[in-house]
């Protein structure tokens, strides 16, 4: 088996044509997958209101599918919002260590005091 610099070694092989490529499949497959969610979401709608009949219960159904279709689609704001949160560093932890007398914990769990 030989590769393409093997083949011909005038030949240059760049990773922008992989990255494009990578880059262009990445794009697609969310498309397919908002394209599947939005089916998925008109047919929950539908079924509710086939099986309930309902005003209400279908409004519902409709809100929650338009919830998830969101969510989906803005996974970018929601990883912020979320990493923010988690990185947030005004949040102080504080650790108090007890040094003296103390009796160790009995059995299997801490006693808190």
């Amino acid at each position: 088996m030989h590769t393409l610099a093997a083949a011909n070694p005038d030949h240059v092989v760049l990773a922008g044509d992989v990255l494009d490529w990578a880059n262009t499949k990445t794009g697609q497959v969310r498309a397919l997958v908002l394209t599947v969610a939005a089916l998925m979401a008109i047919i929950a709608v539908l079924m509710a209101w086939w099986k309930t009949r309902s005003f209400v219960g279908t409004l519902v159904a409709f809100v929650l599918a338009a919830l998830v279709l969101w969510g989906i689609s803005n996974l970018s704001v929601l990883q912020t919002k979320v990493g923010s949160e988690i990185n947030d560093t005004s949040a102080s932890v504080s650790v108090v260590h007890v040094t003296g007398n103390t009796p160790a914990p009995a059995g299997e769990g801490w006693r808190v005091a």
